[in-house]
């Protein structure tokens, strides 16, 4: 389990989680992203919205507008910048908010970029307050201003900047301040994708990957993976593995079944750690209400631990449900888990 200067938790064992991490699979997940607006799957109105608005910005032979991508991890934003870029036919400078870290390295990266090219700033809620400033300046008037010297003697020295296009990405819209994000000209927030897009996505990149796979086992595969394409293509490649040596020529809905049997994935793309936090609740607290600390040291885990990683999909899905006096699993869980509900129990 990796903790990041922000305190977010990435944990590096469980297959469905969403952040990206590093080694081979980071590696296969750059060669499997869509190069292009027919490749890439879902999302069809953010689609439809960005195509006018870079048709628009190439008619006028103009930059186009700051850009502000939001939502849950792994669902494309890296991807849509990317793409971005390329149907603009401009370079693509990718950095990200931890790793601005002084004002001298931003305004290196802002003065090295070229009318039209693009900076794409990952875990944009995260860049610190001095580099905001300048950001401010940089985003509305292609400026960028520099103090020299300290004290009474210290100047302000302004210069300028190519028209570049800021594209921004974060998994926390109400982190960022609200005088960056007035600054962007078009927000888009990304969404969960159903589970007939995601079965697209799979058959896409087990052609990539050369896996023999048909319609059945993609669709086992799509019902584990969180409606999220970065889960969906890590789940695929451990059943690759596992169909590699067990010698199976192509994987069908058996072979995906049994291979995410031994992963202890279940078809809700519930893990051990998942299905134990709901399971807790349930014997020990009568289903809820019960307070984030008290499951947190019911379960072992830390309260930041459950919050941020495993409360989000099993609230999306419908397994959890945050009230007034606590954390409450609903109907829907009972039934997942093979649990009765009881009768007299109101959410």
């Amino acid at each position: 389990m990796l903790i990041t200067d922000d305190n977010e938790i990435i944990d590096e064992g469980r297959l469905t989680e969403t952040a990206l991490i590093g080694g081979e699979d980071a590696n296969l997940d750059t060669t499997l992203r869509p190069q292009n607006f027919e490749e890439y799957i879902g999302q069809e109105q953010i689609k439809k919205n960005l195509s006018i608005l870079l048709q628009a910005a190439k008619k006028r032979k103009e930059s186009i507008e700051h850009i502000l991508l939001y939502g849950p991890a792994g669902l494309g934003k890296t991807t849509l910048a990317n793409i971005i870029a390329k149907e603009m036919g401009v370079n693509i400078k990718t950095t990200s908010g931890p790793a601005i870290e002084r004002v001298g390295d931003f305004g290196s990266i802002l003065t090295n970029l070229q009318d039209g090219d693009i900076l794409f700033i990952d875990e944009i809620h995260r860049l610190n307050k001095s580099i905001e400033e300048i950001l401010y300046p940089a985003m509305e008037d292609y400026k960028l201003d520099i103090i020299i010297g300290k004290g009474p003697s210290a100047r302000t020295i302004q210069l300028d900047l190519p028209k570049f296009t800021l594209i921004g990405a974060t998994t926390k819209l109400g982190s960022l301040s609200n005088p960056l994000r007035n600054r962007f000209g078009a927000t888009y927030r990304l969404d969960f994708y159903d589970d007939s897009e995601i079965e697209k996505i799979l058959d896409r990149s087990s052609r990539i990957l050369k896996v023999k796979a048909d319609q059945t086992g993609l669709k086992k595969i799509s019902s584990c993976a969180r409606k999220t394409p970065r889960v969906a293509n890590r789940l695929l490649k451990r059943v690759r593995d596992f169909a590699q040596i067990k010698n199976k020529k192509c994987v069908d809905s058996a072979v995906a079944e049994e291979a995410l049997g031994m992963l202890d994935v279940d078809m809700m793309g519930l893990e051990p750690a998942d299905r134990h936090i709901l399971k807790t609740i349930i014997e020990k607290f009568k289903g809820g209400p019960v307070g984030l600390s008290t499951i947190a040291a019911a379960t072992s885990e830390e309260i930041k631990t459950i919050e941020d990683v495993y409360e989000p999909y099993l609230i999306q899905i419908g397994f959890l449900a945050r009230t007034p006096k606590g954390r409450m699993v609903t109907e829907d869980a009972y039934k997942h888990l093979g649990i009765n509900y009881p009768k007299n129990k109101l959410l």
